[in-house]
């Protein structure tokens, strides 16, 4: 690797790095306790860090020692009080999958309609 490819890639790998442990982050079992956080945050977001089994779970399974971290953000707030689309984010780093050439970031994003009570809007408006 050339002198100048190397010092690019290692200020991406710092870089990242540094906003992961710049960000504060709530252990939890479940995203729920997040996702009710990013509801009620002025910025629409919320950062956690998953425990117990199933993060231990997911670690084995990708033989990945690194922690599984969680990100809510806001997409939406609706009418109803108390209800957001949210987005949410699982991601670990050196996740190692079946026939990969080596340990990478894997990520899962999905959205979800939810309520502080646990149900989705009565309308999406």
């Amino acid at each position: 690797m050339k002198p100048r490819h190397f010092a690019a890639a290692f200020l991406i790998a710092c870089t990242a790095h540094a906003q992961t442990a710049s960000v504060p982050r709530t252990p939890v079992a479940d995203p729920r306790p997040l996702m009710i956080a990013a509801i009620d945050s002025p910025s629409g977001t919320a950062h956690g860090v998953l425990t117990g089994e199933t993060a231990d779970v997911m670690r084995r399974k990708f033989n990945a020692k690194t922690p599984v971290l969680i990100d809510v953000s806001t997409e939406k707030r609706y009418a109803q009080a108390g209800c957001s689309r949210l987005k949410l984010r699982f991601w670990q780093d050196d996740v190692q999958l079946p026939g990969a050439a080596g340990p990478r970031r894997q990520t899962i994003e999905f959205g979800i309609n939810y309520c502080r009570d646990g149900r989705p809007p009565r309308s999406l408006s």
